[in-house]
């Protein structure tokens, strides 16, 4: 019998992502104020990799805790910018400074996941991509933000790849899973190898 796997997550596309990859996961939401946290690992001086990582382990621990016979998947993500760590907009002024700060430039996204059996830590990666935004004009914009609505408020920066945002960008260098929120290749190799999933 195969143990219990958890995705200590909300998220509706690392959930579509597991199941389109034949994994079946139970979803467990980790319920801890993600914006206190992060401005504290801030304050204590935390890269921003750091951050993705300390949360996707808070957040897999968490769940751990209520569930000790399971395998536990952690999972967040951050948007670094030259070492500034963007959140999600809280509405659509903030997507639109978002946004215009990001246009012409390249950022990161940092997409942590930690795996958790029998209450710890035991394994961790972190997927770094690197995006390009294209140097799109106001009125663009000012359209994107209308026609997408609360859409881009469900993500770092403002834009989801997967939806209309990929128009914004003139070049993205790494695994689109990554883009997505979930290192979905190295996650799957390591449940194939442990014997979590069939391989």
């Amino acid at each position: 019998m195969m143990t219990e796997l958890i995705l200590a997550s909300a998220s509706a596309i690392r959930a579509e992502l597991l199941a389109r990859a034949g994994v079946d996961v139970t979803l467990h939401p980790a319920r801890i104020d993600e914006e206190a946290i992060r401005a504290a690992l801030e304050a204590e001086g935390a890269t921003p990799r750091d951050q993705a990582d300390a949360l996707a382990e808070m957040k897999a621990r968490k769940v751990a805790g209520r569930f000790p016979g399971a395998v536990v998947i952690g999972c967040d993500q951050v948007l670094d910018f030259k070492g500034q760590v963007f959140s999600k907009p809280g509405d659509r002024d903030a997507a639109r400074s978002q946004l215009q700060t990001l246009r012409g430039q390249t950022h990161k996204l940092l997409s942590a996941v930690v795996v958790y059996e029998g209450e710890k830590p035991v394994w961790r990666h972190v997927g770094e991509v690197r995006l390009t935004m294209r140097e799109f004009s106001d009125d663009y914009l000012e359209a994107y933000l209308a026609r997408n609505g609360t859409s881009v408020l469900d993500s770092v920066g403002g834009y989801k790849l997967e939806e209309e945002g990929v128009r914004l960008f003139s070049a993205v260098q790494g695994d689109y899973f990554t883009v997505l929120g979930l290192p979905l290749v190295a996650l799957l190799g390591y449940l194939a190898q442990r014997g979590m999933i069939a391989a």
